[in-house]
């Protein structure tokens, strides 16, 4: 990154909210469980996988870093601040890309018990860097991961 880039902070925030058909316990799972976990954020056809860590209880950290179609490395470092078993999950994560800090979000993920399944509801409020980062392009990113998500759970 040039040292002439001009400094910037922008804040932005969303909610997002989904039902899935399955139990509360079984979204709990593909949070807390490393293999379910990494099988629908960690993983996928146009990611080169690099580092991975998954540590889910309070004050753990999580890791995931890799390269979509071979263009630059994204990092991702989340704190676990808060966890109630199947209610919610409180966040605070960095993102990088290519070694520039790109912005730092704190996010919430809360279940709820609904007839026939979850209702799932993800808020964030996110400070992108410098103008590398948005938090529209945040948010449709974090729409490609709830639907990830949901595909998991029907699979």
């Amino acid at each position: 990154m040039s040292e002439t880039r001009e400094r910037s902070v922008a804040h932005s925030g969303f909610t997002l909210v989904r039902e899935y058909p399955v139990p509360v316990e079984a979204v709990w799972a593909a949070f807390a469980e490393e293999e379910q976990r990494k099988q629908w954020f960690g993983t996928s056809d146009d990611w080169m996988s690099g580092e991975w860590q998954h540590d889910f209880r309070v004050g753990g950290r999580d890791v995931a870093e890799g390269e979509f179609h071979g263009g630059p490395v994204s990092r991702y470092e989340a704190v676990y601040t808060d966890i109630v078993e199947n209610e919610r999950i409180i966040t605070s994560y960095d993102m990088w890309i290519d070694g520039t800090h790109i912005s730092t979000s704190v996010a919430s993920f809360e279940l709820e018990e609904v007839d026939g399944g979850t209702r799932f509801t993800h808020a964030e409020h996110g400070i992108h860097l410098d103008g590398i980062d948005t938090g529209a392009q945040r948010e449709e990113g974090t729409i490609e991961l709830l639907d990830r998500l949901g595909a998991h759970l029907q699979s």
